[in-house]
């Protein structure tokens, strides 16, 4: 007779939790090798996902970090920094790696993903900033980066379809009166990236889309030959689904903002699929299902997937009809931040069995209290509404689960767990 650790190791975390006297507080068990863990973090200043690959590579997406003085952030449209204002966002986001880094893993992160540059996702300057001791000022992934050494960071770039280093693109209107000074934020990140290349050997890379080993496993890539995570989009650049070929949506000098050049990824682990794809959208200015837009370019080339995470927060020009019945995951995972999230029509599409058939669960870091009196009893769709939310993948891929864990606490203690989930 064959025995399968894995499986016996996880029936005897099940058999032992169900023995927890309930009003205990239980941790979420240790990742163990085999396991792919996606945590999102819930800050209440934007994005960030940390996660743990089956050999223990590490992944950071994002490094949302709002700036304290903008009167939003400290509105009640706005969520609060959680746990509390003893730490900034991006120390939150280091001490939730350090509780979930591997044991018998070194400190650090092997990638740092940035899907775009907007403050929710890569940080913003203020006057409240400290200065690095390379010279530079802390926030968002920069703040990160410091704490705990990144090898390799990925963006998508800098010079297309538009050079944001060259001066006279910065003189632009769009820039020099934009209140949220991503370009000022984006010469720190640049002056981080200097520094910690001569520091640490940090590398910084552009996506690459259509590759499937930018971002790979570093320790034991032969033990999980079904593990990889596939380039989609970036840049307005889409993956054909084949090779590494992809074609452009965007031409040289043709600017539409920030979202639409966001990152986009799938992670595949045997059956399991997960999908982020930051701030791209596919519902025009009417309301409407847009064709063109990149939500319903990528979504062919995404396919069906287990676990996805709303597109633009769940903000209303997202998660289209077309790109909602194709990718059709059993799990939706919103990172928000205000109350404008989600938009009623984005609820009303994804949880429409018209547009595709079979349960689905919705998980929300946050739902403020405007929110709620809008939308009302339809929000009660949600699994949970606050909370750290993390997908947890067992069994090379075939199974998962959800674990919901207090954001307002240092410990993380276990709110609720969900599952388990069958791999389609």
């Amino acid at each position: 007779m064959r025995f399968n650790l894995k499986k016996i190791g996880l029936l005897v975390i099940i058999f032992l939790m169900a023995f927890v006297p309930k009003g205990q507080s239980q941790q979420l068990p240790a990742w163990q090798p085999g396991y792919l863990d996606i945590h999102h973090i819930n800050t209440g200043r934007g994005d960030a996902a940390f996660m743990v690959f089956p050999d223990g590579t590490t992944l950071l997406v994002d490094a949302g970090d709002m700036s304290e003085t903008h009167p939003r952030t400290t509105s009640s449209r706005n969520a609060k920094l959680v746990p509390d204002r003893s730490k900034t966002a991006p120390e939150w986001i280091v001490d939730y790696i350090d509780q979930f880094l591997p044991k018998q893993q070194e400190r650090r992160l092997d990638y740092a993903l940035i899907t775009h540059y907007h403050d929710d996702h890569f940080g913003e300057l203020d006057s409240l900033r400290k200065i690095a001791p390379g010279g530079y000022q802390l926030t968002g992934i920069m703040e990160v980066g410091t704490l705990i050494p990144i090898k390799k960071l990925i963006d998508r770039g800098f010079d297309f379809p538009i050079n944001l280093k060259d001066d006279k693109v910065q003189s632009q209107e769009r820039f020099s009166k934009d209140s949220y000074g991503m370009i000022p934020t984006l010469k720190e990140y640049w002056n981080f990236i200097a520094y910690q290349s001569k520091k640490v050997g940090l590398v910084n890379e552009a996506l690459l889309v259509g590759s499937n080993n930018q971002i790979a496993l570093k320790h034991h890539p032969k033990d999980y030959p079904e593990f990889s995570v596939q380039n989609i989009a970036s840049n307005g650049n889409i993956w054909t689904g084949y090779d590494n070929s992809f074609y452009p949506l965007f031409k040289e000098g043709e600017y539409l903002g920030e979202n639409p050049l966001s990152n986009v990824i799938r992670i595949d682990f045997g059956k399991f699929n997960y999908y982020t794809g930051g701030d791209i959208a596919g519902i025009d200015g009417f309301g409407q299902t847009d064709i063109d837009a990149l939500e319903s370019h990528v979504a062919p080339v995404v396919g069906p997937v287990d676990v996805a995470t709303l597109n633009h927060h769940g903000n209303r020009n997202s998660q289209n009809p077309f790109y909602v019945r194709t990718i059709r995951p059993r799990v939706w995972i919103q990172q928000n931040w205000t109350a404008d999230h989600p938009g009623e029509e984005v609820l009303r599409r994804i949880t429409s069995k018209k547009l595709y058939p079979g349960d689905r669960d919705i998980f929300s870091t946050i739902m403020l209290q405007g929110t709620k009196d809008v939308i009302g009893g339809r929000l009660d769709q949600y699994k949970s509404q606050k909370g750290h939310i993390v997908v947890r993948v067992y069994d090379n891929g075939d199974t998962y689960d959800v674990y919901v864990l207090d954001d307002t606490s240092e410990e993380r203690e276990i709110i609720s767990k969900h599952g388990p989930y069958k791999a389609r």
